[in-house]
């Protein structure tokens, strides 16, 4: 089992940058891949980036590619997600997430979920 707790949300300016962090419980963690998504009000929840297990692999939507960027520490249990010039269209919760096998875009391929964090991008 893998409990995960995601912190660095917040209040931004547009253009501004912010770090998430996702910190997981467990000796496991290593063995996970990650993945970040979010979910803004009203809309469906968006798959971002993930990373396999050893952080040797990135997968990114498409949209993502040139201002987010997934990193991971195993020994700190630790994912990251940094955030560069931020819109206000990037509101939302966003939540990481543990997938024990096969890894990608798709939400069903991960079996824990962090509470998720805000972050809010005023114009």
């Amino acid at each position: 089992q893998v409990q995960l707790v995601e912190s660095g949300g917040g209040l931004v300016q547009a253009g501004g940058s912010l770090r998430l962090s996702c910190a997981a419980s467990g000796r496991t963690f290593s063995t996970y891949a990650m993945g970040w998504f979010r979910q803004a009000p009203g809309k469906e929840r968006e798959f971002l980036v993930a990373i396999s297990y050893n952080g040797g692999s990135t997968y990114y939507a498409d949209s993502m590619k040139d201002r987010f960027t997934i990193s991971r520490d195993n020994a700190k249990n630790t994912v990251y997600l940094q955030m560069n010039r931020l819109k206000p269209e990037d509101t939302a919760v966003y939540y990481c997430a543990a997938a024990p096998g096969n890894w990608g875009a798709r939400a069903a391929l991960y079996e824990y979920w962090g509470q998720g964090t805000q972050v809010t991008v005023s114009p």
